[in-house]
Order: structure tokens, then C-alpha cells, then sequence
């Protein structure tokens, strides 16, 4: 693949939009059609829709909110790389890169960029993934490179490993929901929440019900969208 920096390139290098809010990919759209090397070349607003442009306009990168409608987006990130190996998928969110950026990767996607960076940063991000590169802030970036050199079990790789339907549990958790409700929200059982209560703990090596709680609401608390009030985790 030719660099998409390259002044001379001869073509511009087609994006896929994936994201529910017609809003937000109207100004994505006139953002990317505006750059000398990139175009929009398909818009989606659901995880289904995505999975059959990703197929039938030949995109050479997908830009892929994680919350979408029907799926969740690093789901769908998942099945595009499955689709079509070697082709970027960069994840745009409001949610925080702390929390599932790490996820992204390892869905297969190429890099996370929130969305109240500037626009400049947004056409970055898509170069830098067309290259072959990993995009993520420099302090994620800082992050996980810390964590790989004290070899730690932080948060950050710990809530990685559970699945979307654990994330689910911790995250309602941390909002204060019992086992009960929680089982009504998700419609399942609730034996079945307990055993998951169970497998987050065990994943997690918290001790008890106390510390997951605490780690539950600190979770919800980080994954809150940007420019949420976060409260303190005493309060």
C-alpha cells in the first residue's frame, strides 16, 4: 500500500463510516472528503450494515464507533478483521480510551481516538493505521508500555480479559444495580449473574463481594463518556 501521506498519490484512500448518529458522520464525511488523500467511500449506522459495506465498497480503512445500535463495536471490529485480514479498522468513541482501547487491538483493530480530539488529530489517526501503524494518545500509549515492562495486573489488563457480558455485569455493578436487578436488565437468571459475579472475581483475584464493588464502581466511573461528572468513589 502506497503511503497516504504521499502528495502524489493517485488515488484517495477510501473510508467507511460506522457510527448511529447521522450528525456525527455528516461532519466525519465533509471532515474526510476535504483531505487531499481521503474519501468516504460508505456510511453505516449499524454493525449489520457495516459488515456488508465492508464487503461490497472496497474500503481500505473502516472508522468504527464502539456503541452502535444493534452490536457492540469492537464486536464488529472483530468480524470486519475476520472478513478481510490486513485492512484497518480505527476505533472513534466518547468512551475512554483507558477502558477499551486495549480491547480494540485485541479485536484487531489498528487504533482509538476519542471523539473530542481535534479534527486534525482525527485525519492522524486515519494515516497513521492506513501506514500499518498503531494509533492510540500518548498517554495510552505510555500506559501500556508501562504496564508490559513491570509485567503488571493493573485494571487496565485485567478488565480486558472478560467477556462483553461480564463487562455488562461489572459495569451495573459499579451502578449500584444488585444481583436481582441486574438479572432483569439482562434478562437472565439469577443464577446466572451470580456465576458471573463469580468468574469476574476469580478473573479480577478480588477477594470478595467488597472489593469488587469498589472495583465495579471505580470501572463505571472510568468508562463514563467524556465530560460526565465523575464522583469520587468514596462519595
Amino acid at each position: 500500500m502506497n503511503s497516504p501521506l504521499s502528495a502524489d498519490s493517485e488515488r484517495k484512500f477510501r473510508v467507511l463510516l460506522v457510527d448511529d448518529h447521522p450528525v456525527v458522520r455528516l461532519g466525519l464525511a465533509q471532515l474526510i472528503n476535504a483531505a487531499f488523500d481521503l474519501c468516504v467511500c460508505g456510511e453505516a449506522s449499524t454493525g449489520r450494515e457495516a459488515l456488508t459495506l465492508w464487503e461490497t465498497t472496497s474500503p481500505d480503512v473502516a472508522v468504527v464507533d464502539i456503541s452502535l445500535e444493534d452490536r457492540n463495536g469492537i464486536e464488529v471490529i472483530g468480524d470486519m478483521v475476520a472478513q478481510r485480514p490486513g485492512l484497518p479498522c480505527l476505533a472513534l468513541s466518547m468512551y475512554d480510551e483507558t477502558v477499551y482501547a486495549l480491547r480494540v487491538l485485541r479485536a484487531g483493530g489498528r487504533g482509538y481516538i476519542m471523539k473530542q480530539e481535534a479534527p486534525r488529530k482525527v485525519l492522524d489517526a486515519i494515516r497513521t493505521v492506513l501506514s500499518g501503524n498503531v494509533y492510540l494518545s500518548q498517554e495510552m500509549s505510555n500506559r501500556l508500555l508501562n504496564h508490559y515492562a513491570s509485567n503488571s495486573t493493573a485494571p487496565l489488563a485485567l478488565s480486558s480479559e472478560l467477556s462483553r457480558r461480564e463487562l455488562e455485569i461489572l459495569m451495573l455493578i459499579g451502578r449500584g444495580q444488585s444481583t436481582s436487578e441486574i438479572a432483569k436488565n439482562l434478562f437472565l437468571s439469577v443464577k446466572t449473574v451470580a456465576a458471573h459475579r463469580e468468574r469476574i472475581k476469580e478473573k479480577l483475584k478480588l477477594e470478595n463481594a467488597n472489593e469488587l464493588l469498589r472495583y465495579a464502581v471505580q470501572f463505571a466511573l472510568d468508562a463514563a463518556p467524556v465530560g460526565t461528572k465523575k464522583p469520587s468513589i468514596d462519595s
